[in-house]
Formats: structure tokens, C-alpha cells, sequence
């Protein structure tokens, strides 16, 4: 039986043949090993996470730290699993750090806003103008926070809206944050008729106020003439409530005005102007 190996320009194409199969075969075994350290990495990954989170929500701390945290660990551990999975196939993760240092820098460069937006929520964590659950009002968008990320705030507004902000546009902007205290006052304006008396709307008013549990006793509720107008005779009225009853004794106490002025004859005059007309007479 004549042999099958033979020589080819003084090179052995059996020897060949057995290295190329020897070196798929390894390079096959390498690359399910380095699928396998993915997978099962990333698998891990989210059992820490889960876990780093779990100590975090014990310690009763903050969730908006919480999820930041969370964040951070997530893609520090992920970053070691992918390095490790291209060391198994036999790339020089030295080298590759090197690279990737010197590729970092270059992105760095590029990516300035992105890294503004990082060091804008790592201050974000650290002074907590907000916190996730909180009403609030920045970079020209309100709304309730959802999560506060690596390099943004997501926000839902009152229709449902889900809002992306990037964190530095928040922290370069003024934060109006509604539920940072436990308390709101609510502002209120009732325009009535010269012909009105004043100490009866003033009585009606206070009859309304007193009757809402809602509102608190302590500080005192203002009702004031706030200024004779062109056309009528405008009452403050600014009742403090807790924060999550702003919005319905709000709406209640103004549709509540309207009916009770309806009954007791009140008036909301109508803006109105007196009009003189002198007729000239030829001489």
C-alpha cells in the first residue's frame, strides 16, 4: 500500500496535516473554553450584583446610591470576564491592556461629554440633590426619578413619559426638587366683585379651608386681599398640605370655590372696561 505521506518541496504534508488538526482542535477547545468563561462570568456577574445589592438595600442605603453602585460593579466585573475570555484564546491580555490604555485615552479625548456626564452623576450620588422617587424639575424637563445611571437621570413624567436627561445638563441647570421636604404650600387666587362683600368671601373661604382634613392646621392657612384690580377684588388663599396632597386640594379647593360662590351669590366678574363716548357738536 503506497504511503500518504509524502514530501511536497522537502516539507512533510503529513506533519502538516497533523499540526493544522492539532491546532484547530486546541484553538476549538480554547474557544469554547473562552465561550464558556463569558457566559458563566456574566452569569456571576449578576449573582454579585444581585447580591452587592441586597447588602445595600439591608443597610438601608439610598437607592439612587444603590443602583449607581450596582451599575459601577456590574461593568467593572464584566470588563475582567471579557478579558479573561479573550486571555483563553491565547491573545496577550498584557499587551491588550496596553492597547486598550492607549485606545482609552484616545476615547477619552473624543468622549468628553460622556465623561462629563460621569463625573456629573458620581456628584449627583455624593450631594444627592434628588433621589430616586422624587418630583423634580431640571434641564428644562419635570418629572418623577426613575434611576439615576452612569451617565444619565431617567425621568417619568405625569402622562407617562419615560425622559432620558444627561447628568451633566442636570447638574449644569437649576433643580427644583418638589419632594425634598415633607410640606408644600398651595397657591391660590379668587378674583370676586367690587360688589361683593370682602368679609363674607373671607368667611365662605375659611369655612372651605377648615372643612379639608387634608390641610394642616400648623403653619397657619393666609387669606388676604391681595390687590384691587382692574376688574375685580383678588383673594390669596395658601394652605399647607403634605407634599403628596398638593395637586388634589389644589383642584379640590378651586372647584370647591366656585360651587360655594355659586350658592352664597359671590361673583367671578369678567374683565371689563367702561367705555365714555362724548358726541361733538358743530359750532
Amino acid at each position: 500500500m503506497e504511503s500518504v505521506t509524502q514530501a511536497v518541496g522537502g516539507i512533510d504534508t503529513g506533519e502538516i496535516l497533523t499540526m493544522l488538526q492539532t491546532t484547530g482542535v486546541e484553538f476549538g477547545i480554547n474557544l469554547v473554553t473562552a465561550a464558556l468563561i463569558f457566559f458563566i462570568g456574566k452569569w456571576v456577574v449578576g449573582l454579585v450584583v444581585k447580591a452587592v445589592a441586597g447588602m445595600m438595600q439591608k443597610g438601608g442605603i439610598d437607592a439612587t446610591l444603590e443602583r449607581f453602585i450596582c451599575n459601577l460593579v456590574r461593568i467593572a466585573l464584566m470588563v475582567v470576564v471579557i478579558i479573561a475570555a479573550i486571555g483563553q484564546l491565547g491573545v496577550q491580555t498584557t499587551s491588550l491592556l496596553a492597547v486598550m490604555g492607549a485606545a482609552g485615552l484616545a476615547v477619552g479625548l473624543a468622549l468628553q461629554g460622556s465623561l462629563s456626564n460621569f463625573a456629573a452623576g458620581v456628584l449627583i450620588v455624593l450631594f444627592r440633590p434628588y433621589k430616586v422617587g422624587d418630583f423634580v424639575e431640571a434641564a428644562g424637563v419635570a418629572g418623577v426619578i426613575e434611576e439615576v445611571q452612569i451617565l444619565t437621570t431617567v425621568m417619568k413624567t405625569g402622562d407617562n413619559k419615560r425622559i432620558i436627561v444627561p447628568n451633566s445638563q442636570i447638574m449644569g441647570s437649576i433643580i427644583t426638587n418638589y419632594s425634598a421636604n415633607d410640606t408644600r404650600r398651595v397657591d391660590l387666587t379668587f378674583g370676586v366683585s367690587y360688589d361683593d362683600d370682602i368679609d363674607k368671601v373671607h368667611k365662605e373661604l375659611r369655612a372651605l379651608v377648615d372643612a379639608d382634613d387634608r390641610i394642616l392646621k400648623d403653619p397657619e392657612v393666609t387669606i388676604k386681599v391681595q390687590a384691587l384690580a382692574d376688574s375685580s377684588v383678588n383673594f390669596i388663599v395658601r394652605p399647607w398640605v403634605n407634599s403628596g396632597d398638593y395637586w388634589g386640594v389644589y383642584f379640590d379647593l378651586t372647584e370647591q370655590v366656585k360651587k360655594r360662590f355659586d350658592e352664597v351669590g359671590i361673583s367671578f366678574p369678567f374683565p371689563q372696561q367702561d367705555v365714555h363716548l362724548h358726541k361733538a357738536y358743530d359750532d
